[in-house]
Parts: structure tokens; C-alpha cells; sequence
């Protein structure tokens, strides 16, 4: 029982360490998988602005298409931007000899980031970007410091610079917090519109780590109602066998 406890505990304490990394309180993604609009025009913004560097080489396009409900032309049209055949995987077209070139090292594949971090640590890391002119690429990161990724969203939240408040303890030991957000110049979305398409994109990317998750939603309706059935039933056969039992 206590080794029990200590394991339970360890991977708590684990979660917890990658649920708030950098010592970030994270936001609420408040996704809704069962949402097909979200999904589709989170599909939409990863396409247009992420899939360039990161790859989802678990996730084909058709079954994604079937998932979403659209149509192979409407997925041709609006989602495949490489020439890719509806039945390939969503691969990136940069090399990983080029991810490293720009950014150090390979961009990752995406498809199961919303299982590894959580959609509360993505939402927040979208959210987290400011300029930075210290960075070689020119941004940091509030819930991920010195990543390594630009802020490939600007041009639709705009930019904003962080300003921090620098505390000095007892032992002259300084440390610097981030006070708040100012932004300095505005994007084409305007916040509530900037969150709710981040919002999308975590949600898309949720749907990508598990898209089977769509399926058992639909079942469970059926699923429990067979069970209130077959309990039932199954009451009625043992009055049944045990009316003579005294």
C-alpha cells in the first residue's frame, strides 16, 4: 500500500511539474472536441501557419476529413497545401537538416502534443509569445522560456513586449516576474477573436492525439442505455430463479 501511495504521488507530482512548466499559472483551455466548427477552423489555422514546420505523421487526411465531415474537394481546397494525396499522412514540407538550420534543432511532429503537455499548457503557450529583441529569433515565451519557436501567430494577435517586476529577498538574492503584457502593436484579430481561434487550434490539435475519442462520444449514449437495459433484464432473471428461495 505505501509503495502504492508513493507512486501515485510521483506521478502527481509529475503531472503538476509539466502542467505548469516555468512555475506558470496556465489558463483554462475550455476546448469542446464534440465541436466540428472549432475543429475545422482549428484544422484551418494549423495549416495555414503551423504545418510549414510541424508535421502530424500519425494523422491522415482523409480520416480527418471523415472526422470533420467535409468533402475530399473541400479537403484539397482548404487543408492540403503540398500537393499530398488525401490518403498520405500530414507531413511537413521542411527537412529536419532545415529545422535545425533555423531553429537549432527539428521542429517536432504534433500529432500527440495535446497528450504529452495538456490543451491547458498549449493554450497557454500560444498565448504566452512577447518580443524579445535579447532572443536570436527575436520572441520568448511565458510558459516555455528561450523556445526555440518564433511566434508564428503574430500578424493575428499583434505584438506585445513584457514588462517585469524584479523582487530582492532577504539574502539579496534578486528574481524577475512578469508583471504584465503591453501591447505595441495591434493584429488583424482582436483578443476575444485571437483566443477563441488558439482555442480552436488546441482543440484541433486534441482531436489529432486521439481522433478514436470522436467515435467513443458517439457510442457512449448507446453504450450506457445498453447497460440500464441488461441491468435490468438481469434483475428480472434473478427474481426470476430465486422467487422459490426462502
Amino acid at each position: 500500500m505505501n509503495r502504492f501511495i508513493l507512486i501515485a504521488a510521483l506521478a502527481l507530482a509529475s503531472f503538476a511539474a509539466q502542467a505548469s512548466s516555468g512555475g506558470e499559472t496556465l489558463e483554462p483551455a475550455n476546448t469542446n472536441i464534440r465541436s466540428k466548427a472549432s475543429l475545422i477552423n482549428g484544422a484551418k489555422y494549423f495549416m495555414a501557419y503551423c504545418a510549414g514546420c510541424h508535421s502530424l505523421q500519425y494523422q491522415r487526411y482523409n480520416r480527418m476529413a471523415k472526422d470533420l465531415g467535409l468533402t475530399e474537394d473541400e479537403l484539397k481546397k482548404y487543408l492540403i497545401f503540398t500537393g499530398a494525396k488525401p490518403t498520405d499522412t500530414i507531413q511537413t514540407a521542411m527537412t529536419p537538416e532545415q529545422g535545425e538550420k533555423f531553429f537549432g534543432k527539428a521542429p517536432p511532429d504534433l500529432t500527440v502534443i495535446a497528450k504529452a503537455r495538456g490543451v491547458d499548457w498549449l493554450y497557454s503557450y500560444l498565448l504566452g509569445f512577447y518580443a524579445d529583441p535579447e532572443r536570436p529569433i527575436g520572441w520568448n515565451n511565458q510558459v516555455f522560456p528561450n523556445a526555440s519557436m518564433p511566434h508564428v501567430l503574430w500578424r493575428l494577435e499583434g505584438i506585445k513586449v513584457a514588462e517585469f517586476e524584479t523582487h530582492t529577498d532577504d539574502h539579496g538574492i534578486e528574481t524577475r516576474t512578469l508583471a504584465h503584457f503591453k501591447k505595441v502593436r495591434e493584429g488583424v484579430m482582436d483578443e476575444e477573436e485571437y483566443r477563441r481561434t488558439v482555442r480552436d487550434i488546441v482543440n484541433f490539435l486534441d482531436y489529432t492525439g486521439e481522433p478514436a475519442q470522436l467515435i467513443r462520444m458517439r457510442l457512449a449514449p448507446w453504450v450506457l442505455l445498453f447497460l440500464v437495459v441488461f441491468t435490468f433484464l438481469a434483475y428480472l432473471l434473478k427474481r426470476e430463479y430465486f422467487k422459490d428461495v426462502h
